[in-house]
């Protein structure tokens, strides 16, 4: 077995110990599919209900509802990663691009004209949200160029289509400081036996801070991103459709960001630079970027690296603990630090 390294959390709170006529305290709830599908029928004037069945387990849970004539995709956001006005959010910025013809996954409204559902669980409120099944599939192994340079259009699309839209509710924004300083905060205690290592990320820290903090917070450079765009989460056709799906990290930030998250995604999966490419001449085909911009693509990379990394581990609650193990650590680590190379685009 690989060598576990240390979790240093913080200290479980005799408040949390139940007693013995109370319920033990619940984390991560899996809620019955049969009953949802039902719930969900009646809240939203559905066909007869065939089945529904729990898909995937993320950082929310996602079901699979099947009626007599269509097929949904129904999303429980969990108690612990969203709340019920970050998800509103999403959900009215998904609307907003689905009105201005981007080719979206956007929530169906309840019959009372509702964009969500909160539902009581064990753990506390839980929040659903239905889809149609976006046409088409994820891509089985590297996309092709073409398919790139569609997701990167599509992207471009969305950052122009994100200009005009009026927020109904407040969400965290995808400054540096939640981006960088907060990751590292969250990376840091990992490496409690690996001072230099801590040092490391530390001073890295600082070095992105200094060369980031002057990007501009104005339009075109800033406004609301995906935050997730990945070959992961579109669905492709074979006549060249595309459906883009999983806003869940949308907020407001540089649509810099966005592009560096998805090179970052595909650096670490190992897609090859032509198609990475392709990309971003899908992108720039449609939004040009500022050659300051580009020139700041590999610190960007390095801080959504750093972020995704947080989520990761901040996660681990709802998932596991033992994917943690040194190795684990180490492999993130060489591949944050690869970023820093001048050939980084070429790894």
């Amino acid at each position: 077995m690989a060598t576990q390294t240390l979790l240093h959390g913080q200290a479980v709170s005799p408040s949390l110990a139940p007693t013995n006529n109370s319920l033990f305290p619940v984390v991560c709830s899996t809620l019955c599919g049969e009953a949802l599908g039902q719930h969900i029928q009646h809240h939203y004037g559905l066909d007869s209900l065939l089945a529904c069945k729990l898909w995937i387990r993320g950082l929310s849970d996602v079901y699979l509802l099947e009626t007599r004539t269509e097929t949904y995709v129904l999303r429980v956001s969990h108690a612990q990663w969203r709340k019920r006005n970050e998800v509103q959010f999403e959900l009215a910025f998904l609307e907003h691009l689905h009105h201005q013809a981007v080719s979206v996954a956007h929530p169906l409204r309840t019959t009372a004209g509702r964009l969500l559902l909160t539902l009581a669980a064990p753990e506390g409120q839980r929040v659903a949200a239905l889809f149609p099944f976006a046409p088409g599939e994820i891509p089985l192994c590297d996309l092709s160029p073409d398919q790139a340079s569609l997701l990167g259009k599509s992207l471009a699309e969305v950052h122009r289509a994100s200009q005009n839209f009026a927020a109904p509710c407040h969400r965290k924004a995808l400054t540096l400081e939640h981006l960088l300083d907060e990751s590292v905060a969250q990376i840091l205690p990992f490496f409690a036996a690996q001072p230099q290592e801590q040092l490391y990320l530390q001073e890295l820290r600082s070095q992105l801070q200094a060369s980031l903090q002057a990007s501009p917070q104005q339009a075109p450079h800033w406004g609301i991103c995906w935050g997730d765009p990945h070959s992961g989460n579109a669905h492709f056709t074979p006549t060249g459709g595309i459906t883009l799906f999983d806003f869940d990290q949308c907020g407001y930030g540089w649509r810099i960001f966005d592009i560096a998250k998805f090179l970052q995604t595909s650096l670490r999966t190992g897609m090859s630079y032509a198609v990475r490419q392709a990309f971003l001449q899908g992108y720039e085909s449609v939004s040009p970027l500022d050659s300051w911009e580009l020139q700041s693509l590999p610190h960007w990379v390095q801080v959504a690296h750093l972020w995704s990394w947080s989520i990761r581990l901040g996660a681990s609650q709802l998932h596991s603990h033992s994917q943690f193990d040194q190795r684990y650590f180490n492999q993130r680590l060489h591949q944050l630090k690869s970023f820093t190379q001048h050939n980084w685009q070429l790894i």
